[in-house]
């Protein structure tokens, strides 16, 4: 990838730092890599996500009867939900002390960090006795490990969005940096795919032992993701940035805040928006099933087939906001979500699951697709290089928190009746259109040099 590097005299966007080694000789070692750091976050985040979604669904199917028995089953589905939401309070925590490290340290290392915690937790969940074995003690236990997956996560999409960034040419940011969620996608594609047969064994069979297998079966996703982040280098910018400056920031969270603490902000807005995703997910395939009358398998399957077509809509979103920007499409998705949620579950009270499956496709696939394949280039996008890990973290994940309670508020805020679900769409499109106004605020990022992202920080700091 091409680079501007500073001139002797210290002129333009690098203006005042010295450095004892020549950044030039620093980037050109990467040339011709953007294709493998796509991969790699594309295979990093499918194991992430496959591990948090795996959680979703056994959230959704079998944790209310084996975490939180002998009650009234909405008040068990509801703090099984509640289990789900806590990864999202770990979430920003991970965000901002992976964050640190990845702005101090580098991108690939920590990224390193989180698969392994990841993988950890989940294979922990796959082995945890339950309440009938060790009673409440079952419930902590499985609120630990889910928040060690909080941690991870919360460090995961930003790490592998700056990495996929700074090693992207000019143009085509979006476009590479657009498999970071794409890897979301096929995780938790995977993740449903799995649960499928598994979700069809007979009751007992399920409840006593066919719920671990997708938790112990990430150790192979595991072991591939690893393998290939071992082999990727550290970005050219993050190299760049250390030979240029001589250091790097000691607490680039006070950096980010001083200089770009109205990005932080709008990040974390438009980020809340992901709420809409959780409540189709997981609140959906509960309702679905609870009281749409429709087979869980049936449901999985829906949800695979359109999360799964959205793979082939993101990297397209991804390169036509190269093209038209980012902001163009993350509107349209946020306006035209908050339609199609009600179309979707006005479908589940059809019974007819072909017309579940239309309002799905227009739903995940078509519209949310805008989001999911541009946000993760936009976001990072906002920050300059030196807190781009700590920034973009930071303000996508206390975003996040709202998504992962989604699932819990519509719970709590669904009513009885056909129309129940009303207060729990109209709840997913308040958070929308404040997404939809944070967004319209932001800067378009699209067409700027990556020298030069990151305005506010790069000009309260002197570097232009």
């Amino acid at each position: 990838m091409s680079t501007t590097t500073p001139s002797p005299t210290g002129t333009g966007a690098h203006a005042g730092r010295t450095g004892a080694a020549d950044p030039a000789d620093v980037v050109t070692e990467h040339q011709g890599t953007p294709k493998k750091a796509a991969l790699a976050s594309f295979l990093g985040s499918t194991m992430e996500y496959y591990d948090f979604f795996i959680y979703g669904t056994a959230a959704a199917l079998v944790f209310p009867q084996l975490f939180f028995p002998g009650g009234d089953p909405a008040i068990a589905a509801i703090a099984s939900f509640a289990t789900f939401g806590v990864a999202y309070i770990a979430r920003p925590l991970g965000g901002l002390v992976m964050g640190h490290f990845g702005d101090r340290l580098g991108r690939k290392n920590v990224l390193l960090v989180t698969l392994m915690i990841m993988g950890l937790a989940s294979l922990a969940i796959g082995v945890l006795p339950t309440f009938d074995s060790i009673g409440i003690w079952a419930t902590v236990l499985l609120v630990v490990a889910r928040l060690a997956q909080g941690f991870s996560a919360g460090a995961e999409s930003a790490g592998a969005s700056s990495l996929t960034i700074e090693h992207s040419p000019e143009g085509r940011r979006g476009f590479f940096t657009s498999f970071v969620m794409m890897g979301y996608a096929a995780g938790m594609v995977l993740s449903t795919v799995v649960f499928i047969p598994i979700a069809a064994l007979p009751e007992e069979a399920l409840m006593s032992w066919g719920w671990r297998i997708p938790f112990l079966l990430s150790i192979f996703v595991l072991a591939i993701a690893f393998y290939v982040r071992t082999k990727l280098d550290e970005t050219p910018v993050f190299e760049e940035e250390v030979a240029e400056a001589g250091e790097v920031k000691k607490l680039p969270a006070g950096e980010v805040l001083k200089y770009q603490g109205g990005d932080v902000f709008r990040v974390l807005l438009m980020s809340a928006f992901s709420v809409m995703q959780t409540i189709f997910t997981v609140f959906g395939l509960s309702y679905a099933v609870d009281h749409g009358g429709f087979e869980r398998t049936d449901i999985l399957t829906v949800n695979a087939v359109a999360v799964g077509l959205s793979m082939v809509f993101m990297p397209f979103a991804g390169r036509l906001s190269d093209r038209i920007g980012r902001k163009p499409l993350m509107l349209t998705a946020m306006i035209g979500c908050s339609v199609s949620i009600f179309l979707y579950f006005l479908a589940l009270g059809t019974g007819n699951i072909w017309l579940v499956f239309a309002a799905s496709f227009l739903f995940m696939t078509v519209l949310y697709s805008g989001f999911n394949g541009v946000w993760t280039s936009f976001f990072g996008e906002l920050f300059a290089a030196p807190v781009r890990y700590t920034g973009m973290a930071m303000g996508n994940q206390l975003g996040l928190m709202v998504a992962g309670f989604g699932p819990m508020i519509g719970g709590m805020l669904l009513g009885a009746g056909t129309f129940g679900w009303v207060p729990v769409a109209i709840f997913g499109c308040v958070v929308a259109l404040i997404a939809a106004v944070a967004c319209f605020s932001s800067r378009e990022t699209a067409h700027t040099p990556i020298a030069e992202l990151g305005e506010p920080y790069l000009k309260g700091t002197g570097r232009i």
